[in-house]
């Protein structure tokens, strides 16, 4: 049987409702999925993730917070940003959930690569502190799932999106069997990501790129920097944090990325670990808020990963 990429989701990341308005909406991950319906993927029902699961990135004192912090209806604002209603813990138990289960069925050999359709997104989330959107840090649980629970050397991030993934740098700046490389818009929000944030073990590698640079400048720093200093590193597998709002279409920044943009990165960041780790890619949903942007970038970006499977 000719090996699939598997895609994890749940309906549960539906139950997830921000205010009227909010960028990070439940019709994202409705155009995501519709974007992928027609696609031949292994479909895999996102399990709940367990505590314990959580506990390897947050500690107890927050994960309790957040308990607290749901609502019995209508929406909560934890900041400016980000908002709780009655399903959001749900969803982003699954979100978290996915990754775990990704990275099993990947390690196990049960899937080539994997893609997982969640939201809200994680790659905001601090260690003790929800923000941008985001509740649980769904890539560094992957990688620390990866690392502790598989017993992996060494696994690298790869995040794509435009906003810094700031989270996952929190999250894993003093672990040294991760590599986290990230490009963002400078300057844009949260503020961080400079090129001077190497973390605690020289394992963080930030590509800042400047509004309206557009593909061309990506491309140039992806193969002069990032893709070298991710060979070089020798990941066992590769975590990608898949936000599609670089896009040109994207209202919330100003990259101006095509959708062949990601499908390029998507396919160097394949032919790495092609190399490397034997294929071994996991993919989580990050950011992308315009929705028709979204789709098409998302399955350009799932195609990719197809191709790398066969």
């Amino acid at each position: 049987m000719t090996p699939k990429t598997a895609l994890l989701t749940h309906p549960d990341c539906l139950t997830h409702v921000t205010p009227d308005g909010h960028p990070e909406q439940v019709a994202r991950l409705e155009h995501v999925l519709y974007a992928l319906q027609p696609l031949d993927l292994a479909r895999e029902i996102a399990p709940l993730a367990a505590d314990d699961d959580i506990l390897r990135i947050h500690p107890a004192s927050y994960l309790a917070d957040l308990r607290r912090a749901l609502p019995d209806e209508g929406q909560r604002a934890l900041d400016a940003d980000t908002w709780m209603s009655p399903g959001s813990l749900d969803a982003a138990f699954r979100g978290a959930g996915a990754m775990v289960r990704a990275v099993d069925m990947v390690l196990g050999g049960e899937a080539p690569n994997a893609f997982a359709a969640v939201r809200p997104p994680g790659h905001h989330a601090e260690t003790d502190t929800a923000m941008g959107f985001c509740l649980f840090g769904n890539a560094a649980l992957g990688v620390k799932h990866a690392l502790d629970f598989h017993e992996l050397n060494r696994v690298a991030v790869v995040d794509f999106d435009v906003h810094h993934g700031n989270g996952t740098q929190d999250l894993l700046w003093d672990e040294p069997r991760a590599l986290v490389i990230s490009s963002q818009q400078i300057p844009l929000f949260p503020g961080t990501g400079r090129s001077n944030e190497t973390g605690a073990f020289d394992n963080i590698c930030n590509l800042p790129l400047p509004p309206n640079s557009e593909g061309t400048l990506m491309r140039r720093e992806y193969r002069d920097k990032a893709l070298p200093r991710l060979r070089d590193f020798d990941p066992e597998l590769i975590i990608i944090s898949a936000g599609f709002d670089a896009h040109a279409d994207d209202p919330l920044a100003q990259l101006n990325w095509s959708t062949d943009d990601f499908a390029w990165l998507t396919a160097e960041i394949c032919a790495v670990a092609a190399d490397v780790c034997g294929g071994r890619v996991v993919s989580t949903l990050e950011g992308g808020y315009d929705l028709n942007a979204l789709s098409a970038a998302t399955r350009a970006h799932v195609h990719e990963l197809m191709k790398a499977a066969t």
